[in-house]
Parts: structure tokens; C-alpha cells; sequence
């Protein structure tokens, strides 16, 4: 069979697997980091926007600056280690493919480091700078799993720098504000069904009666098991801001009110196609080898599957805190923290080509969320002081649109901690904290299971979180 291939016929039969290989996924359940010190891990964050134990307040609350009686710094870290493994109960392979592995564990460890520095400047002002990760997450399975046309690789990363002022107005009421430049980055890797497509441009070379339907198995059957590999590359800065109230309403008790605003990004970034070639086909007769290299070289040719330029527009939630701070007495602390998170500023992310192109346009239903958390102090002696405290978060994810780049359901916080007063100008924390995670259930083809194959199953998911801190005050 000598007939010219005709490329438009294959670019109608890829158009509809586009959105299979778009960089939707990137956003595809909670990645909000409350890590943002290590003191505060040892009580679950428990009363942070009340607690204003360090400069790290920064984040939590910035009216808790001024409490700072010298300038300080704060260099802390926390390694999230999750843990993601997938249960199969029912999926399906992508078409022309074999089904694939379970996928190992989808979660490995990574730090989230933060720094603050603290300036009182006079009795009833005093400047701070923070830098951390507000946002971040990291899955990756096995390149040969069952849900490989979802979902491999997964890496979002996020740097927050924000300066803060802190103002005393009256003798228990203190206000603070800042702004926030956040830069994001993402990495998302996956591979897409070439098998499934090229046997689309087969069965249009046998509509268009170029090819004898009797001879279509054989041709696709020499492509069988085919993938392209997908990489999405993508990167914004953009600007926010947070606001804080504290009130000491007793002696003995503080309630702080926190706000943090959303933060809209641009994201443009890249796509690349790693395409298989006419030589990957399997083999073929000498009257049919022509016909699969025409077929493999109209779709490596398809601006569907070229790579170039993609953009995307994403607003990030607000969040807001509400939490109490109460010294019970020389030995105990009690604290608690209500937080509302904004996630249903994300309903749909629509992916486009530079060319204005759609490639991607993804429900995601995000819903607003609630964290609740309670905590304690115990002063020990002068020199330690340990913590417990234990949190419920929802997730924003539903069962209906769960993704496996971040298999997400509702936790539950257990956190432990200490810290030790070393001298009068150093201080260090420890902290750790296991996360039970609600079994995640996901069925999910990407809107396709002949493009993307069937997930379907369940995780056994869990967190654990280690922190350390080191503050130092200047004399």
C-alpha cells in the first residue's frame, strides 16, 4: 500500500486526546503547606494567629510582631515525608495498552525550609521579613503504572517573600500588615496513548477506503502498547498580602485574627512530546511498513502532539485564622485555631497553547474548606517546654474529580513537640507529627478511558512531619 497518508485525517483523529496530554493536573487536590515553622508543628498549629511565640508570627499573624522585645531570627525546616500507595479494585487499561503496576509509593520525602527575621525599631514598631513555601507538593509513581496516562511525576514548588510592619496602638491591641511576592514553578510529567491514537489513524485511512479493513489488525497491532512522554514545564511571580489583629484580652489570654489573600498567577510554561518513530513500530509487512511510517509521521507532524508554549490562569485561596492563646497557669498553655481556606476560587482550570489554541479545559469543583485544631503547652521548667496538640483539615477534593497527582481526602493531625532554652540568646524547637489520612477513593479516566485508561481503587495514604528550629536572640 503506496497511497499518500493524509495528515488531516490523523489530526482529527488526535484533536479529541489533546486534553488527555494537557497541565491541568498540577492543581489537582490540596498542596497548602502549613509548615511554615517548627515551633508551631509541636501543637499542630494550634492558636497561631494568637500565639506570637517567635517572629516566625510573620506568617500566622503579623500584628504578633511588636511583641518582640529584641530583634531575632528564626531558621527552621520540616521534612514531609507522605505516603500514597494505591490499591487496584477494578481499573481498566487505555486502549491497546497492557494495565500496568499498582505504582509503588506515590510519596517520598521534602523539606520545606523557612527563615524570618525580626527589627523592633521603637516600643510600638517593629519590621519583619519572612521567607518560606506556602505552596508545594511532590508525587511520583512508577513510569510503568496503571494510571501512567494520568499521572507520573507531580512537583510544585512555591518561594514566599514577605516583609511585614507590626503597629501597637493602644496598650492590648496590636495590628500588623504585609505583602507577599510569591513565585511558582511546576513540574508535570505523564504519557499519553500514542497506540490508541495511531490506531484512530488507521481506522481513517480505512473510512477513506486507502486501506483494506482486513488489514487494519495487523497495522495496529504493530503499534501496539506505544506511548508518548509528556512533560509540562510552567512558572509565575505574582503579588499578595496578609493582614493580622491581636488583642490581649486578659493578662493571661490573647485572640488573634489573621488574613492572607488569594494570589492570582499567569503561569506560561512549555510542553514537551518525547513521540515514538516509525522504528518502534513492530514489524510489519513489506506492504503495510509504508502505510505505519506515513501514519507515525502525520501524527509526529500534528501541532497536537508539537511541542511549544502553554498558559494557564490560577487564583490561589485566601485563607483566614481565628485562634486563642491562654496561659493557664505558670506550667500549662492552652490554644485552638479555626481556618478557613478558599479553594472554590478553583472550579475549572482552562490550559491553552500560546497559539490560543484549547488544549485543556478541566473541572476540578474544589469546595471552601475548615481547619479546627486544639494544642497545649507544658512548661517543664525554665529551660523546656514540651507540646501536644492534634487538628482536624478537610480536603477540597471530591470523589468524583480526584486526581492521582495528589490523592487527597480529609486528616487527621497528631503532633508532639519540644523546646529547649539553651541560653538567653538561643533557643531551640523539635517537633513531629503523623497524619491519618481518610482512605482516598479514586475512579477516574481523565475524560477518556481509551485515551487514559480506568483508575479505580483506593489509597492507604498517611503523612509524617519532622521539624527542627533554631532562634536566636541579639543582645
Amino acid at each position: 500500500m503506496t497511497t499518500p497518508f493524509r495528515r488531516t485525517r490523523i489530526a482529527a483523529a488526535v484533536a479529541g486526546l489533546a486534553c488527555a496530554f494537557g497541565a491541568g493536573e498540577a492543581f489537582g487536590a490540596a498542596f497548602a503547606l502549613a509548615e511554615q515553622n517548627a515551633s508551631g508543628l509541636g501543637h499542630a498549629y494550634a492558636g497561631g494567629a494568637a500565639a506570637a511565640e517567635d517572629v516566625s508570627t510573620i506568617f500566622y499573624n503579623p500584628a504578633g510582631l511588636v511583641r518582640l522585645q529584641k530583634m531575632e531570627v528564626v531558621v527552621a525546616g520540616n521534612l514531609i515525608c507522605p505516603s500514597a500507595k494505591f490499591q487496584d479494585n477494578g481499573s481498566q487499561p487505555a486502549a491497546f495498552q497492557k494495565l500496568g503496576g499498582t505504582g509503588g509509593d506515590a510519596g517520598s520525602c521534602a523539606p520545606v525550609p523557612n527563615m524570618y527575621l525580626g527589627i523592633p525599631f521603637t516600643d510600638k514598631w517593629s519590621f519583619g521579613l519572612g521567607i518560606n513555601a506556602p505552596f508545594g507538593l511532590k508525587t511520583e509513581y512508577d513510569s510503568d503504572w496503571l494510571g501512567r496516562f494520568q499521572a507520573i511525576k507531580s512537583k510544585v514548588e512555591t518561594i514566599n517573600v514577605n516583609p511585614a510592619l507590626s503597629w501597637e496602638p493602644t496598650k492590648n491591641l496590636t495590628v500588623g500588615g504585609g505583602v507577599s511576592w510569591q513565585k511558582l514553578k511546576a513540574d508535570l510529567t505523564k504519557n499519553a496513548n500514542y497506540a490508541a491514537a495511531f490506531a484512530q489513524g488507521v481506522g481513517g485511512l480505512v473510512a477513506a477506503g486507502q486501506l483494506p479493513a482486513a488489514a487494519a489488525p495487523t497495522v495496529i497491532g504493530a503499534a501496539a502498547g506505544l506511548q508518548s512522554f509528556v512533560k509540562v514545564t510552567g512558572e509565575d511571580d505574582s503579588w499578595g498580602w496578609n493582614v493580622g489583629i491581636l488583642w490581649q484580652a486578659t493578662p493571661q489570654t490573647r485572640i488573634g485574627a489573621a488574613y492572607r489573600s488569594p494570589i492570582k498567577y499567569e503561569v506560561t510554561g512549555n510542553v514537551e512530546f518525547t513521540n515514538p518513530t516509525a522504528a518502534n513500530l513492530g514489524p510489519l509487512p513489506p506492504t503495510l511498513a509504508p502505510v505505519g511510517a506515513a501514519i507515525v509521521g502525520g501524527l509526529n507532524a500534528n501541532p497536537a502532539l508539537a511541542n511549544g508554549g502553554v498558559n494557564l490562569s490560577v487564583k490561589l485561596p485566601e485563607t483566614a485564622n481565628l485562634s486563642i492563646y491562654s496561659e493557664i497557669n505558670k506550667q500549662w498553655d492552652l490554644m485552638a485555631d479555626l481556618q478557613y481556606t478558599g479553594w472554590s476560587s478553583i472550579k475549572n482550570l482552562t490550559i491553552n497553547r500560546n497559539s490560543g489554541v484549547l488544549l485543556s479545559n478541566l473541572p476540578w469543583n474544589f469546595k471552601n474548606t475548615w481547619r479546627i485544631s486544639g494544642g497545649a503547652n507544658y512548661h517543664y521548667s525554665d529551660k523546656w517546654v514540651f507540646r501536644g496538640g492534634i487538628a482536624y483539615d478537610q480536603s477540597p477534593s471530591n470523589d468524583t474529580d480526584r486526581e492521582p497527582r495528589l490523592p487527597d481526602n480529609n486528616r487527621t493531625w497528631l503532633a508532639l513537640g519540644a523546646h529547649y532554652n539553651w541560653t538567653p540568646n538561643w533557643e531551640f524547637d523539635v517537633a513531629y507529627a503523623y497524619i491519618f489520612v481518610q482512605d482516598p477513593s479514586l475512579n477516574q479516566n481523565g475524560g477518556s478511558a481509551a485515551a487514559n485508561g480506568l483508575v479505580k481503587g483506593s489509597y492507604n495514604s498517611s503523612v509524617n512531619i519532622f521539624g527542627a528550629q533554631m532562634k536566636y536572640v541579639f543582645k
